[in-house]
């Protein structure tokens, strides 16, 4: 197992390269990028804001700004503009350099997980997923957590009682919960219980409070979980009808093997049949699934939870980079979610050798 571990960690450092560079090429051809965005601020007369967000820029004149000396710069919207400010601009965001000279930079300053100055934001890109992070990963793992904890044992009862009016109606909830997206189904909490129309019994705003470092370590929980309780119900609602029908499935299918019948003639319990033999062996298509759930939870699934909820987490994050185009926060994000999917899924892997000791993975190899 130790060697199959370590060949997978060495692993990462290939698939961590391929992905980095090919978004790193496309980004570059893509157009809108930040000397666009900077171009076109600046023809719409905002450089001072602009100067303000990008890190100190120099206020530009109104003859650098009406000369009309460029006619063939690549970048669209510079017509009109000093070539100077062009160059200005450029040389800020990094992009008067040659194109393979800013992806080596970029290769070297990654593999020390350096990821730069973000372009609009004056800070670290490091510090501002670190920032970050804490809320993404509570967000993820509380919602996973939850999901699991009730979609398995639901999913082994809708097994065993296969057909019966418990198997019906919890399946019409579960149907129904999938259905509705997080962020209406967010909309109702906030409507409900956060202040509405109705009650005002949670807060929409943060994930503490602004007091949490003056109150006692039990008030500190009590106050977390205060904040976090409307978020991760509203992330958690759709989450319960796959794998709870994936947990079902599988025992079912186990159910109707041989080596289940022929436990049954030995005279085995149900209980003992049901989670010392199947439970192993129908849970590996249920661990299988736990990477891409987490990141799910972790990004995709809590992005419009973080905006409606006012959480700064790293889903929120990074889609605000990819909207103004920080290319730096976008591809330290993207390193960041590519690295933990590789090690969850080793995770995952380890896992399986838990759950069903039978498998070897370096006699696959």
């Amino acid at each position: 197992m130790a060697t199959y571990l370590l060949r997978r960690l060495l692993l990462i450092i290939p698939t961590l390269w391929a992905i980095i560079t090919l978004n790193f090429f496309i980004v570059q051809i893509a157009p809108g990028g930040p000397v666009d965005q900077a171009i076109a601020s600046i023809e719409l007369g905002q450089s001072n804001s602009f100067s303000a967000r990008s890190g100190g820029m120099p206020e530009l004149n109104q003859t650098q700004l009406n000369t009309s000396r460029i006619g063939d710069s690549q970048y669209r919207g510079s017509r009109g503009l000093d070539p100077e400010v062009i160059a200005e601009i450029k040389q800020r965001f990094g992009f008067d350099k040659p194109l393979h000279e800013r992806y080596f930079e970029m290769l070297w300053s990654y593999i020390r997980f350096d990821f730069g100055e973000s372009l609009f934001r004056n800070a670290s890109v490091t510090s501002l997923i670190a920032q970050s992070l804490p809320v993404s990963i509570t967000l993820g793992l509380w919602s996973t957590l939850i999901i699991y904890l009730v979609s398995i044992p639901l999913g082994i009862k809708k097994a065993v009682k296969n057909g019966s009016s418990f198997d019906v109606w919890s399946s019409t909830f579960i149907i129904i919960g999938y259905a509705i997206p997080s962020f209406l189904f967010a909309i109702l909490l906030i409507v409900f219980f956060a202040g509405g129309s109705y009650y005002d019994w949670f807060p929409i705003r943060g994930l503490v409070s602004n007091n949490f470092s003056d109150l006692t370590w039990f008030g500190k929980i009590k106050d977390y979980l205060w904040h976090i309780t409307l978020p991760v119900l509203a992330t958690t609602i759709g989450g319960f009808a796959t794998l709870t029908m994936l947990t079902k499935n599988s025992f079912l299918d186990e159910i109707r093997k041989q080596y289940v019948i022929t436990a049954r003639a030995k005279g085995l319990s149900e209980n003992k049949i049901l989670y010392r033999h199947i439970f192993r062996n129908a849970m590996l298509l249920v661990i299988a699934g736990f990477p891409s759930m987490f990141i799910s939870m972790f990004f995709t699934g809590s992005l419009l939870i973080e905006v409606m909820f006012s959480l700064n987490g790293l889903g929120l994050l990074g889609y605000d980079a990819i909207l103004q185009r920080d290319y730096p926060i976008m591809f330290g994000t993207l390193y960041m979610f590519t690295l933990v999917g590789l090690l969850l899924n080793i995770i995952s892997d380890v896992v399986y050798t838990f759950v069903d000791p039978r498998i070897d993975f370096e006699a696959r190899q």
